[in-house]
């Protein structure tokens, strides 16, 4: 059978790009379905966008911190349009090029709402479509609980575009999006009151980083409460009143949900075309990311393994080799390093120490709790600390973890360290880079009591 194309791929983010570009490198004849921007979730409302949120909120620290070093600051003030409008400016132009890179591949992109019609068909506004490969690549989307009076908040979609910067948000959720938003309206000069469900806010994350993180952003001024939700949002004269747990309220100019996000596979048609869908609607994928169906697969967020833009980036590319160059290639999602642009921010990569405990039982944790010399000399009470977890009976390193100024620069070395499995040995051999504060990975000697 002849087919209009040998791939078609739903999504053009960051997963969906590469994969397109590498297949159509190995001579597929390729077309992508668009139904917004070309960039995905990571360029155009993720990654990107707030990366440059994070940079301007910085400023208020950065410029406290001169005085300590002999400069003068005047008077400051922050323009919340005229930073949007620098920053849509950034993430017009970066679309641009993700356009440019689709066609110089030979890339077809197709601006519409892509429907999986059948095993080997898609219908893009009604027109069908055929190929022998479908991808499915929609990404993922913030998930809004039901809680009466929701359509009053906004998730983390809207935040990049408000027009007025609210000067009292709350936010709810205790994850990455939520503690990053959290330090930037703070440091943009609002006032931000957190609330998470949980005990402690960054599930998942080591327990050290996770109670450090909550204790600076309570010293910064951000009122952080865990162990309350909210029940109901109400709009009162322009602002938002929210009925909390415990029976009190709290008012504000905006709320912003980060509660999770969910695969973006409503309305795609997929269990119509016979593909499996995990409970909350993520697809399932082997190892080489094929579904149930032979001709179809996933990669990136909408398969729900590991929400990140590298591993999505990475899953598209091991699915060209594997489907167009007969390479079949897995990509693995072990020793992920990874960061949170919380201020301070953390960096991460391998186990937790509880599971490391839970895989290898007699571990050994080494860590340094410091004030960094910028701080020492700039005024601030912000410390910095790092932790090296080892399997005793290797002495591998199995988990690295920073929270501190840095620490997402630094630990992307430090990842490369633990995916290729050296030992505690071959840190200790390593000389410092001196004075730094990724030197305390080299330094750590003694193993804490237990």
């Amino acid at each position: 059978m002849e087919f209009d194309y040998d791939l078609f791929v739903i999504g053009a983010g960051s997963g969906g790009v590469r994969a397109s570009r590498i297949a159509a490198s190995f001579g597929a004849r390729v077309a992508v379905a668009e139904e917004y921007r070309v960039g995905g979730t990571c360029v155009i409302r993720g990654c990107v966008p707030k990366k440059l949120m994070v940079y301007a909120s910085h400023f208020a620290d950065d410029l406290e911190l001169a005085r300590g070093f002999g400069w003068s600051v005047g008077e400051t003030a922050f323009d919340w349009k005229a930073f949007i409008a620098r920053k849509d400016a950034e993430i017009d132009r970066l679309n641009g090029l993700y356009i440019n890179t689709l066609e110089g591949a030979g890339v077809e992109l197709i601006n519409g709402s892509a429907v999986v019609s059948g095993p080997n068909s898609v219908k893009v506004d009604g027109r069908e479509i055929t190929a022998k490969t479908i991808l499915v690549a929609s990404g993922g989307w913030p998930h809004m609980p039901d809680v009466p009076g929701i359509e009053h908040a906004i998730t983390s979609n809207e935040a990049f575009h408000l027009e007025e910067q609210p000067k009292r948000v709350v936010i709810v959720g205790g994850g990455y999006i939520a503690v990053e938003f959290a330090g930037i309206f703070h440091g943009m000069g609002s006032d931000v009151t957190l609330l998470y469900r949980g005990e402690q806010i960054m599930r998942g994350f080591d327990d050290d980083l996770r109670d450090r993180l909550a204790d600076e952003m309570r010293r910064k001024g951000i009122e952080t409460r865990v162990g309350t939700n909210v029940t109901r949002i109400e709009k009162r004269d322009g602002n938002v009143r929210l009925t909390l747990t415990d029976g009190s309220e709290v008012e504000a100019d905006t709320v912003m949900y980060a509660t999770g996000r969910v695969p973006n596979t409503r309305g795609l048609g997929l269990e119509d075309a016979g593909v499996d869908l995990a409970q909350g609607g993520a697809v399932k994928v082997d190892a080489y990311g094929k579904t149930n169906v032979d001709s179809i697969y996933a990669v990136g967020d909408v398969t729900d393994r590991v929400q990140l833009t590298p591993v999505a980036i990475k899953e598209g590319h091991a699915f060209a080799l594997t489907v167009f160059a007969d390479t079949p290639t897995a990509p693995e999602h072990d020793a992920i390093p990874t960061a949170v642009f919380s201020q301070p921010p953390i960096g991460t990569v391998g186990l937790s120490e509880s599971d490391a405990k839970a895989k290898y039982g007699d571990i050994e944790v080494y860590t340094s709790d410091f004030k960094p010399m910028k701080h020492t000399l700039g005024g601030s009470d912000e410390r910095a600390f790092t932790k090296m977890i080892v399997d005793k009976s290797t002495g591998k390193v199995v988990g690295a973890h920073m929270i501190g100024a840095d620490a997402a620069e630094i630990i992307q070395g430090i990842g490369i360290a633990v995916k290729a499995g050296l030992t505690k040995v071959q840190f200790d051999a390593t000389v410092a880079v001196h004075p730094s504060s990724a030197e305390e990975f080299v330094l750590m000697r003694t193993p804490r009591a237990s």
